[in-house]
């Protein structure tokens, strides 16, 4: 009887292991058959046409259509509403706490990222075509006017207009003519350079990130009058994380056809894997230092203490979320995790519940990197060789991002013991006068 049971147990546990990772490694699947594929067509012609690419590459290129879709509505929708979350009314203090740590660490994970992109610079030497445009055409600005650029962006003078366009800087070299004032008729021809701006095609998310950012802190604020708007946007985030697994999960089909157009495309297949794995050591060693460098720093400033001990404590919440690659998964085990560490609950809940600004399925960072590159103007196509390695990247950011989530929950309850005590103290009052104000009327009954 007890090997019988054993034995129906082992399909239910296979069956667990597979709906974890089913996508993981059908997506591993679609990496492989795509080299195989594009390899194989390489061998049978070297030599393919743009055209012919863009035939193979037509399924790929329906899939990341389908992920830029979801850009506008999922951002929008999941910042408000996660934001809006925030129990303001615990305490300001609390509330404006949790948002000073959230946007610190983002700022910090930004700054350490530009850091090692331009020291490691992972991507020299896999330049796949060039493009000698003349001189007199249009340009994009330098890395003074790209920075300038996303400030302005960050503040859109019009948000149906951001949902379209973003601004740029482009610089127009003319030759113009100088007379010789020696009269030798020898004139001299100067190249000036001229300045402007443009509206091109592709959403502006950055102001439209910002814009949601400002929405939940006053749809927090509002309280009650604001809870309409507040639930429509958190059931808007709910519809579009449903239809972000649903397309996630058609990105195998999309991968195999993605990596086998651009082994057709790619002349040079040695230097492009060499600036892969570069990448994939760039963002490793991000991820390292970010996660027990910054946040080890950040904590001991907020606490004096070393979060070593703490992080100890949570090697259950980091196995799975590294295993599930799913924040959302991981959230009840954290949650728990915190609660045997004696964090308040108050603080735990709002802490990591409203951390999730993205949908918490395994690699809907797909979704956050064709934002990135639709946002410096880049072709969302060009994700197609990071989707070979993203599935592996993608389970070490969600073990960085649960411990930051715990982290947050931690550093924010220490220092917010004299609030938590207020309002336990407040709590305290309100109970006792409820129960007197119930005897006074059972006295007058």
């Amino acid at each position: 009887m007890s090997i019988r049971k054993i034995k129906m147990a082992r399909p239910k546990k296979w069956k667990s292991c597979l709906g974890e990772n089913g996508l993981t490694l059908f997506t591993v699947f679609g990496v492989i058959a795509g080299t195989v594929l594009g390899f194989s067509l390489k061998a049978v012609k070297t030599d393919w046409t743009p055209r012919e690419i863009m035939y193979i590459e037509f399924p790929g290129d329906l899939f990341l259509r389908m992920l830029k879709a979801l850009i506008l509505p999922l951002i929008v929708s999941s910042i408000a509403s996660a934001i809006g979350k925030l129990d303001l009314s615990l305490s300001s203090k609390i509330g404006m706490r949790s948002i000073y740590y959230y946007a610190t660490t983002t700022i910090c994970a930004v700054i350490l990222g530009i850091i090692l992109v331009s020291i490691i610079r992972p991507g020299v030497g896999a330049i796949i075509d060039t493009n000698d445009d003349d001189s007199l055409t249009p340009q994009a600005g330098n890395t003074v006017d790209t920075l300038l650029d996303l400030i302005r962006n960050i503040f859109p003078p019009n948000l149906l207009q951001a949902c379209l366009q973003q601004y740029r800087t482009i610089i127009t070299f003319k030759n113009e003519t100088i007379r010789n004032a020696t009269g030798d008729g020898l004139n001299l021809i100067k190249t000036v350079e001229h300045v402007g701006h443009e509206y091109r095609d592709g959403m502006n998310t950055l102001g439209l990130v910002i814009f949601s950012i400002i929405l939940g802190i006053t749809l927090s604020k509002m309280g009650e009058v604001g809870k309409p708007l507040l639930d429509f946007f958190t059931s808007l985030s709910e519809a579009m994380m449903i239809i972000t697994n649903w397309i996630i999960w058609l990105s195998p089909i999309g991968v195999t056809f993605l990596v086998a157009s651009k082994i057709l495309d790619i002349p040079d297949i040695g230097a492009v894997a060499g600036a892969l794995g570069w990448y994939f050591c760039t963002v490793l060693l991000g991820l390292f230092i970010h996660g027990f460098g910054t946040l080890s720093l950040i904590y001991y400033v907020c606490t004096r203490e070393m979060p070593f001990k703490s992080i100890g404590k949570m090697s259950q919440v980091m196995v799975t979320a590294f295993g599930t690659a799913s924040s959302s998964a991981t959230l009840p085990i954290t949650l728990q995790c915190l609660e045997n560490m004696g964090v308040d609950t108050r603080i735990s809940v709002t802490a990591t519940a409203a951390s999730i600004g993205a949908a918490g399925i395994p690699q809907a960072g797909l979704v956050t990197m064709v934002m990135v590159l639709d946002t410096l103007g880049l072709p969302a196509k060009d994700v197609t060789l990071i989707i070979t390695v993203d599935w592996l990247l993608d389970r070490f950011r969600t073990t960085i991002n649960v411990i930051c989530d715990a982290l947050a929950a931690i550093i924010i309850e220490k220092m917010s013991k004299d609030e938590l005590q207020i309002m336990n103290q407040k709590q305290q009052q309100r109970s006792e006068l409820e129960v007197e104000l119930s005897q006074l009327n059972k006295d007058e009954s």
